[in-house]
Parts: C-alpha cells; sequence; structure tokens
C-alpha cells in the first residue's frame, strides 16, 4: 500500500507540471493553474499526510481529467501531446487509487 500511495503522489504532481507547462504563456494562466495545477497539488499534499479521503477524490477528479484531455486530443491537433501525457496520467492516476483494493481482492489467500 506505501507503494502505491508514493506512485500516486508522484502522478499528481505530474500531472500539476504537465497543466504549469500546458497553459504556459496563456493570457489567463494565473487561472489555468489555479483551475489544473493546484487540485492535484493539494490531492498530492493529502496523499502525502495519509489523509484518508485523498486518494478516493484524486481517483474522482482523474476522471474529469481524463474527459478534458480527450476532448482537447479530439478537437485541437496543437495540443494533442499535451492532451495525450493527460490522459496516460489520469489513467494511472485511477490504477494507483485501485491498486490497494486490487490487492486485497486478488492477492494470495492465507
Amino acid at each position: 500500500m506505501e507503494r502505491s500511495r508514493l506512485v500516486l503522489a508522484g502522478l499528481l504532481q505530474l500531472l500539476a507540471v504537465l497543466y504549469a507547462v500546458w497553459f504556459f504563456g496563456d493570457r489567463q494562466y494565473t487561472l489555468a493553474l489555479l483551475v489544473f495545477s493546484l487540485p492535484p497539488l493539494l490531492l498530492m499534499i493529502g496523499v502525502m499526510t495519509r489523509r484518508r479521503t485523498a486518494a478516493f477524490w484524486a481517483g474522482v477528479a482523474a476522471l474529469f481529467w481524463f474527459s478534458h484531455a480527450v476532448m482537447v486530443a479530439w478537437a485541437d491537433p496543437v495540443k494533442a501531446k499535451f492532451a495525450w501525457g493527460g490522459i496516460v496520467l489520469s489513467i494511472g492516476i485511477v490504477i494507483a487509487t485501485s491498486w490497494p483494493a486490487f490487492a486485497k481482492r486478488f492477492g494470495k489467500k492465507a
């Protein structure tokens, strides 16, 4: 369970960096940072401080990030590389949040 928590925190941090780079130079960069980069960072802090619901909310938010990235990848070929990075990271976040439950359910029976 410790490994999945660290992987989840790393993926959340990478997603925040991706969004910061993605929107760099945008006219409303500060607003983009507040909307897209701040939530993964706050969830990362919650995960690292072992907040009980942080991983759950990271998984829920990853569904939004996934949907947003798919929409951008489909609609804007110029931003598709960033969007594909967001797709991969959001899927990784969902897997990292679910991994402890998968391990408990399908792990070795003692």
